[in-house]
């Protein structure tokens, strides 16, 4: 039997059809009055829709649309929602326009990410990773950034989380109604829907492309659920990280090279690439395959482009979180692609061995390989990711390890309550709080916000929240049959007067989320405190396959509701988007402690922050940063523990006593007129401390600035044919005669003691074998020596050619002594050449042995 299948679409008045070009623009996710506009045409299938309004216009029946058309109000709103989005489209001195320079004007971008928080509507997300990808598309559109997003349309969308009777995680993951949702099947000049073609398993393997519009930009999806498909391949992009190794490997090719097709045939050609975790590295291989077919040239050539205009993020902390593949699996995969690169499998496979004994592929190590620009998401991270990564550069002192930092942020205005927004644009003058959606702001002018206004705000997205919470309960609780005093029960807990607590994120054990109840005593005492009673709002996933996970979520759900804490220990089931955005705006501080230094970034505590709630962290990730006494509390500091049980035990007591001693007589401070004036001193604090740093504003301007536009210049330069060849030539001179090349100090005896002031003059003997003077930098390293052989911290200087000594070339430098005390120094060569971005990778040094 073959079923077939047609689409009904809403017959719309002429009035109403300006809500088709509305609903399929996530535009609105980040725009109240879209919002309320959508909410007024039917608040109960707003909320059953997940926030899709797309989903909505077809629900409405005809007599609602009639309706519509006819209420005044409603047709009002709609003008002005539509107004405003035809102003944002259409606006043309956005901060890309007015900052670029002639050499950019043609950039293009595009960004890579297994994940896309953009909204609830549409649930391609799993955890944080999506969160920030969704951000950053958002914070594009507004910078009038010209970037496009790839990922993958899943079949099945974010994991719905159900707690049975034991209180044990149950997933379902619900099927995507994509003909009801913001995206739009891409077509070819024909009208028939564009494809691409992958090789998998070999089997050839058609893509379909999705596009969805995100404000300015577009993000294009790429789904293998197509009726040209065998079975096994339908389902590849049936779910976010479902499957086995043999699944993932799949959906990797089809976001790596099925994405890198996928934006040829539709025209764009981008001048840089932002590989946003190592799931999408795949792309930088067909890079260099596109551009070896373009320009007729060889494998080392082409990656010398794809190398200079590549960017690389990385999230992980721990090296069990970086996508390693057995060799069997790639070989099964990858070793017919390599034909196509004109490499060994072999070759292939050393690209993404971080050692020569390493057991498995790393993307990771891949993605560092062939994109000169490396990144991690917070400056702790960036340590961290240098001591991590150390092996693949190992001529090189840690702390010069080409990886920078560029710390997380998140989108304003996704995230701050319309209580919120509307009183900080009072501080602010209106033309500048339409302005780049809340970007370029003096956040300082909140300072002068009225302490009464500032707080019935923060009470009414409390009451906000403990409301959402009654409700989810209510519907939990009616599903496991609870009889009425329990629902009856459920209307009284939380309270908000009280001191309230959030903590919620995905349940990993890192993440500590059980911390708070290693001793449900002090616990109990904090909680039901008769002056200063606190309470607690949990909520969180799993991932399906963390046993261990689950069991924390277990331990604190099943004292949810539990009557030696007054009902004032909730767990909210089913945490999503929505959940989040109510408990960060609703909350008085916002709990985080993981285990430093395993939070690469975090966010949550910035999307609080915007909503004047305080944060109590660990100081890890971002945290590190933004911690200051004025504006939160840290738990603990960098301490190195004896062992987990130490650590555990310091912390947790860190928290409870701070809860006790600081946090809570802080809040039920009062002055005569009610309210909590130095508690709101701290929230003014951290609103104009915090936001103008922690937003994806600043993050984007700073990819920009350090990577974008380089890359972009880079892949300009080498585009020209002429440049490859000399480039790739002069490389295979470098690694053929590098073995000839040595340096030594000549002769340097300085006095036991030096006037400060004077100068130190340094001669070096250098050899280069066929090399030039003009093919090497050679450098005065000048730093604290760590040891006898590297050094903790340092600043190089380029010594000058002198002259020629037999077969040696002479080079010299003065050392300038502008402060007192020891000073220690080496010489090393390193390969230059004008037109590279940088001479770390692949890394060739040579430092002075005597």
């Amino acid at each position: 039997m073959k079923i077939h299948s047609f689409n009904v679409v809403p017959n719309l008045p002429d009035n109403l059809k300006v809500l088709n070009k509305l609903v399929n623009n996530m535009w609105f996710a980040w725009n109240w009055d879209a919002i309320m506009m959508f909410v007024s045409m039917d608040e109960d299938l707003w909320h059953e829709s997940k926030r899709n309004p797309k989903w909505i216009l077809g629900a409405l029946s005809p007599e609602q649309i009639k309706a519509l058309s006819e209420d005044a109000n409603f047709i009002k709103s709609l003008e002005d929602v539509d107004k405003k989005f035809e102003t944002y489209m259409n606006y043309k001195d956005t901060w890309f326009n007015t900052h670029h320079t002639a050499s950019e004007k043609n950039m293009s971008i595009a960004y890579f990410s297994m994940e896309y928080g953009i909204g609830e509507g549409l649930p391609i997300y799993s955890g944080g990773l999506g969160m920030l990808s969704g951000d950053h598309m958002k914070t594009a559109s507004d910078l009038g950034l010209p970037l496009v997003g790839v990922g993958l349309l899943y079949k099945k969308g974010y994991v719905k989380q159900v707690l049975n009777r034991d209180n044990w995680q149950v997933e379902t993951y619900p099927e995507n109604q994509w003909h009801s949702m913001p995206v739009q099947v891409v077509k070819d000049s024909s009208g028939k829907p564009l494809r691409v073609e992958v090789e998998i398993d070999s089997e050839k393997v058609k893509v379909g492309i999705w596009r969805v519009p995100v404000g300015r930009t577009s993000l294009y999806l790429l789904d293998t659920n197509l009726p040209e498909n065998s079975p096994e391949k339908r389902v590849i992009t049936e779910q976010l990280y479902g499957g086995d190794r043999a699944n993932r490997i799949s959906q990797e090719i089809v976001l790596g090279i099925g994405g890198v097709k996928a934006l040829a045939a539709m025209g764009i050609k981008p001048t840089v690439y932002h590989v946003n975790e190592g799931h999408s590295t795949f792309l930088l291989f067909e890079r260099i395959k596109q551009i070896m077919k373009e320009r007729k040239v060889s494998f080392k050539e082409a990656k010398e482009t794809v190398w200079a205009s590549s960017v690389f993020t990385t999230h992980t902390p721990v090296m069990a979180g970086n996508e390693y593949f057995d060799f069997d699996l790639v070989k099964k995969y990858m070793e017919s692609y390599c034909k196509d690169l004109g490499i060994s499998f072999a070759e292939f496979l050393e690209i993404g061995k971080e050692e020569e004994t390493s057991m498995g592929y790393c993307m990771t190590v891949v993605a560092m390989r062939l994109c000169a620009f490396v990144n991690a998401v917070s400056h702790l991270h960036k340590d961290v990711s240098k001591d991590m990564w150390h092996k693949l550069w190992p001529g090189l002192p840690r702390y010069e390890v080409p990886i920078d930092g560029i710390t997380n942020g998140v989108h304003i205005s996704s995230w701050i309550s319309h209580e919120h927004q509307d009183l900080y644009k009072k501080s602010i003058p209106p033309q500048e709080a339409e302005k780049d959606s809340f970007n370029n702001l003096n956040w300082e002018k909140l300072g002068d916000m009225d302490d009464k206004e500032l707080w019935d705000v923060h009470m009414a997205r409390k009451k906000k929240l403990i409301k959402l919470v009654r409700g989810r309960l209510k519907n939990q609780y009616k599903r496991l049959g609870a009889d009425h005093t329990i629902l009856d029960e459920i209307d009284n807990i939380l309270h908000p007067e009280y001191l309230t607590i959030g903590f919620a994120r995905r349940f990993a054990t890192y993440k500590r989320a059980t911390l708070i109840m290693r001793d449900m005593k002090r616990l109990a005492e904090i909680v039901n405190s008769k002056g200063m009673p606190v309470q607690f709002i949990f909520a969180g996933k799993a991932h399906q396959a963390d046993s261990s996970g689950k069991e924390f979520i277990k331990e604190i759900a099943q004292y949810s509701m539990d009557k030696k804490f007054n009902n004032r220990v909730i767990f909210v089931e089913d945490y999503n988007m929505n959940v989040a955005r109510y408990m960060v705006q609703g909350v008085d501080v916002w709990m985080n402690n993981p285990i430093r230094p395993l939070e690469a970034s975090g966010t949550s505590g910035m999307k609080a922050a915007i909503n004047g709630v305080l944060n109590l962290s660990v100081l890890d990730g971002w945290w590190e940063e933004g911690y200051c006494p004025e504006v939160g509390w840290a738990i603990g500091g960098s301490e190195h523990y004896k062992d987990d049980e130490e650590r555990d035990y310091v912390e947790s007591e860190a928290i409870y006593n701070l809860i006790q001693k600081v946090i809570a007589p802080l809040y039920y401070e009062r002055g005569p007129d009610g309210l909590p004036h130095e508690w709101m001193k701290m929230q003014k604090s951290s609103i104009k401390k915090l936001i103008p740093q922690f937003n994806t504003g600043r993050m984007v301007k700073e990819y920009y600035d350090k990577f974008y536009i380089v890359a972009h210049n880079a892949d300009k330069k080498l585009h020209d044919k002429g440049k490859l060849p000399l480039i790739a030539a002069w490389r295979k001179k470098i690694e053929d005669n590098w073995q000839h090349v040595n340096v030594a100090v000549d002769s340097f005896k300085p006095e036991m003691e030096i006037h400060l002031g004077l100068k130190v003059p340094v001669r070096a003997i250098v050899h280069l074998g066929a090399l030039s003077v003009d093919d090497v930098d050679v450098q005065l390293y000048i730093g604290d020596a760590d040891g006898e052989s590297t050094f903790k911290n340092g600043k190089t200087i380029s010594m000058q050619y002198d002259s020629r000594d037999g077969d040696a070339y002479v080079f010299k430098r003065d050392v300038e002594c502008l402060e007192s005390g020891r000073h220690d120094f080496a010489i090393r060569v390193m390969p230059k050449h004008k037109d590279l971005v940088h001479p770390y990778m692949p890394l060739f040094v040579k430092w002075n042995e005597k």
